[in-house]
């Protein structure tokens, strides 16, 4: 098979593919979906904290706190696990962002794993989300950006973040919520 016929071959599959999951997502879409005017209120509050695992108790409040300007709202030791800290801070709108330190434990580089995290998405006004990726880009933090509202980047431990300017509930100008 020459190289032009395997990259048809590729380009094939890829389209077979897509096709093959956008009817399954347009399934589940019909099959679940509740239109907003009928879908009942949420069971939940909202989401209290994410915990996430520092290497690094000060490292870390230097990343989050003085270069992406989330205040450290408490410090304290982690009632599972003596020694260790857990450690909050304020996302907005009552969200906070938590982090465990486990001295003495080998719980090695973070990865994504199946029922484990993709990545944490906080949404920023626009104008703190200009002023945010120039911060990040002069600390030497590797950026990408998509859609010209979203910046994905790695914390000092590889957790993968994302800063969004798009308003909370909605996504690159659809609602979501």
């Amino acid at each position: 098979m020459s190289d032009n016929n395997a990259v048809q071959f590729d380009d094939a599959v890829q389209f077979d593919n897509a096709v093959q999951f956008e009817e399954r997502r347009t399934e589940i879409r019909d099959r679940h979906l509740i239109p907003a005017d009928k879908r009942p209120a949420s069971t939940a509050r909202g989401l209290h904290h994410t915990a996430l695992i520092s290497s690094d108790v000060e490292r870390t409040v230097k990343f989050y706190q003085d270069l992406l300007g989330f205040p450290l709202t408490e410090l304290i030791e982690n009632r599972d696990y003596p020694g260790s800290s857990h450690f909050f801070f304020d996302i907005g709108n009552g969200n906070l962002l938590a982090f465990f330190d486990f001295p003495g434990l080998d719980v090695g580089p973070y990865q994504e794993v199946l029922g484990g995290l993709h990545h944490i998405a906080i949404s920023v006004e626009p104008a703190k989300w200009a002023k945010l990726r120039t911060q990040l880009t002069e600390a030497g933090v590797e950026l990408i950006e998509h859609s010209e509202v979203s910046l994905y980047f790695r914390d000092p431990d590889g957790a993968r973040l994302e800063l969004i300017a798009d308003p909370l509930g909605e996504m690159y100008g659809n609602h979501v919520l």
